[in-house]
């Protein structure tokens, strides 16, 4: 009889820990549910051309932006591509890349996966690699959260001299992307700050490569007005 009672006493008892398990599934799929309706409306909203833009766009919600903190290219036991060597050029890494992923990546959520895989200096000459004309493609319904802001930060720390062209291309396609001015809102002080810095080093190489006809200057300016950038940069 006591064994009895003992084992209905046992039986009410509350496993506290399943309960938890149970409310962070619950609430990581009630997440997972919000993030990825929300995407299906903005998808809608945007009137996608295809079932696959939009699947991507769905399938790209769970992305989520780097910040300046966090840790990139850091030390790995197993490398990215194995077959590169420690002499190889970042060109030849972002090359590497693109094999890697048997082929260029074709939206926006093919990019945004080979992103994630690359360290900061390599993104810079992956995004020169890609180029304007394609990231305009991939980029056609628009540049995923936190990304332009994550694009600013590469440029401006690793713009080298020679490329001003090749990443004013690069400026002028993602400003030309839908919600490209609802991105720019959502900008972090620091990825601001970043972004006036990149462009007070574009005008700095314009003015030092003497560029005579004026056109880069030109398109700088406009841009200038694109990005928000302040009045003191002409």
């Amino acid at each position: 009889m006591k064994e009895e009672l003992r084992a209905m006493k046992d039986s009410e008892v509350l496993d506290f820990r399943e309960l938890e398990r149970e409310l962070a599934n619950a609430v990581a799929a009630d997440e997972k549910y919000q993030r990825e309706n929300a995407a299906k409306f903005r998808a809608i909203h945007q009137k996608v051309a295809s079932y696959e833009e939009f699947r991507d766009i769905v399938a790209a919600s769970n992305l989520k932006p780097l910040e300046r903190k966090d840790k990139i290219g850091g030390d790995r036991k197993q490398p990215w591509n194995p077959t590169a060597t420690t002499s190889s050029s970042s060109k030849e890494a972002a090359r590497a890349v693109l094999q890697d992923s048997l082929s260029e990546p074709r939206n926006a959520f093919e990019f945004s996966r080979d992103w994630r895989r690359i360290d900061m200096k390599k993104k810079y000459d992956f995004l020169l690699q890609i180029g304007a004309e394609k990231l305009s493609h991939i980029f056609h319904a628009e540049v995923c959260s936190g990304l332009l802001g994550e694009f600013l930060l590469v440029l401006e720390e690793h713009l080298q001299d020679g490329q001003v062209t090749e990443v004013m291309e690069i400026l002028q396609c993602l400003a030309k992307t839908p919600r490209f001015n609802l991105n720019l809102d959502f900008l972090s002080k620091t990825e601001m700050v970043c972004c006036h810095k990149l462009f007070e080093k574009l005008q700095t190489l314009l003015n030092d490569e003497n560029e005579e006809d004026g056109k880069l200057k030109s398109t700088l300016k406009q841009l200038t007005t694109l990005y928000k950038v302040n009045e003191s940069i002409n």
